[in-house]
This record gives structure tokens, sequence and C-alpha cells, in this order.
């Protein structure tokens, strides 16, 4: 069994951003936290995704649009899915 070791610290950090994958199609949901890495997403519908799902997320409620993310499901909770941003990899 692997351990994955953050290598960036993870922020305490609400706000709402809209998700959209093909399962439940265009959620708004909150961030828990965010790091350089990733985010944690909390919302049901994120519970029913698998690992190594890929999402598209969009920060909402900002001064300027912000740009759409592709996002990799890394670990799925009882409470929402943490995710890592994809740069070329995913």
């Amino acid at each position: 069994m692997s351990t994955h070791m953050r290598q960036s610290t993870r922020t305490g950090m609400n706000c709402h951003i809209k998700v959209c994958h093909p399962a439940f199609g265009e959620i708004l949901a909150m961030t828990q936290d965010l790091s350089d890495e990733g985010v944690f997403i909390k919302h049901p519908e994120m519970c029913q995704l698998e690992k190594g799902t890929i999402v598209t997320g969009q920060v909402q409620n900002l001064p300027i649009e912000a740009p759409i993310l592709k996002m990799q499901v890394m670990r799925i909770t009882s409470e929402g899915a943490g995710l890592r941003f994809c740069k070329d990899d995913c």
C-alpha cells in the first residue's frame, strides 16, 4: 500500500464552484480546502464519482470570470471528493 505525500499545504477556503460531469450535469458546490495541487469539493453528487474520474470546475462569484479547470478525482469521502488539478497529464 503506497501513501502519497502531499507536496503542498492545504488552506481552508470556502467558495462556490460549478462542477460539470456527464453523470450529474452541472452542480453548484462548495470548496472546503485548496492547495497548489488540488481542491476538496463538498457535495453529495461528488461522492458518486469514481477515483480517476475527470471533471471540469469553475470558481463562481469572482469579480472576473474564472478559468474552467480540468480536475481528476483522487479520493472520495462521505462529504465529497478531493481532486487534483490536471496539468497536461490527465
